[in-house]
């Protein structure tokens, strides 16, 4: 698992940084990549990079500022030319699907995949039940991960998406299976779920005297533009990783303010406050391109050590614990 940057910038394109998108490799854990974000030319970026749109199968928009959501039309369309069969599930604020479906219609694209719309908003009372960690609102789930969403505080609707990894099976004693006397061979699998075994002599062995405890599984959180509150630190409690956008200096809080933005002071905050282990600065204002936001990542290193800057292309491993 790991975040590969494509666009990094607030507001408009640079020639230093595109606009947002994120995209979440799950290659070992789901065969696939999830994208937060589109913003303008995403589709260009992914052509200078190792992702292949046909393995895209989820779009997580944040909000429906254009510098997030222009590069869709394009790269939904691109999708069906480069392989893209399998349905593609989008989620986003109420009016995404109003926005994709007219920009498709309009420009008779043809989609060779089933597009999914989800609209926020209209979650089901089920499907939209609080996470098991209490911490936002489910909208996918699955045997593998749980993504929750929470609204954050920006000029208009603006989400954050938590995804969580479920804890993984501990590692089995092979060691004190062998002295059992217990062969390698299917019986360790069926061990290893947690199964009760009975062996040919009478013998019977419980899993769970055998496996370690369950390794815990790693939290992203990426947050749409917000100012800093009270629901971006809930939504980032404990994350292994928090993908804070960083549009000014310190010294321009009370621009960030009115702006409803962060400084990359109060991104280290929030940081802080919630638990994180590690902190990745993004969506930088073109205003920071002489010194590459530099300025920004050493002022949010005196508040929370652990901050990575992204850049364009950049990657960022999500390290189990």
């Amino acid at each position: 698992m790991d975040l590969y940057f494509l666009g990094t910038g607030a507001g408009m394109p640079a020639k230093e940084r595109n606009v947002t998108a994120i995209a979440l490799r799950l290659y070992e854990e789901r065969g696939t990549f999830w994208l937060f974000d589109c913003g303008e030319g995403t589709q260009h970026q992914v052509l200078h990079s190792p992702l292949k749109l046909g393995k895209l199968e989820f779009i997580f928009i944040t909000h429906l500022h254009g510098d997030h959501i222009f590069g869709l039309p394009g790269l939904l369309s691109s999708r069906s030319y480069q392989g893209g069969e399998t349905p593609l599930t989008l989620f986003g604020p109420r009016g995404i699907r109003a926005f994709v479906e007219q920009a498709l219609t309009l420009s008779a694209a043809h989609l060779a995949y089933q597009l999914h719309i989800v609209e926020l908003e209209d979650v089901s009372a089920e499907a939209g039940s609080a996470s098991a960690d209490g911490v936002g609102r489910v909208v996918f789930a699955d045997e593998q991960v749980e993504v929750t969403v929470a609204e954050v505080e920006h000029r208009i609707a603006s989400y954050g998406y938590r995804v969580r990894e479920r804890d993984r099976p501990g590692k089995l004693d092979e060691a004190k299976l062998r002295a059992h006397g217990v062969p390698a061979g299917p019986l360790y699998g069926r061990l290893k779920r947690g199964e009760d075994v009975a062996l040919p002599d009478g013998r019977v062995l419980r899993g769970a005297d055998f496996v370690g405890a369950p390794v815990p599984g790693r939290t992203v959180v990426v947050l749409g533009d917000t100012r800093r509150c009270a629901s971006a630190v809930r939504l980032s409690r404990g994350a292994d990783v928090l993908v804070h956008e960083a549009t000014f200096a310190g010294e321009l809080e009370p621009m960030a303010q009115q702006f409803y933005h962060t400084t990359s002071l109060g991104a280290a905050e929030v940081a802080e406050e919630a638990g994180a282990k590690k902190l990745i600065l993004t969506h930088l204002s073109s205003r920071y391109s002489n010194d590459s936001g530099q300025s920004l990542l050493d002022e949010a290193r005196t508040r929370f050590p652990n901050t990575e800057l992204a850049h364009d292309h950049a990657v960022f491993v999500v390290e189990l614990s």
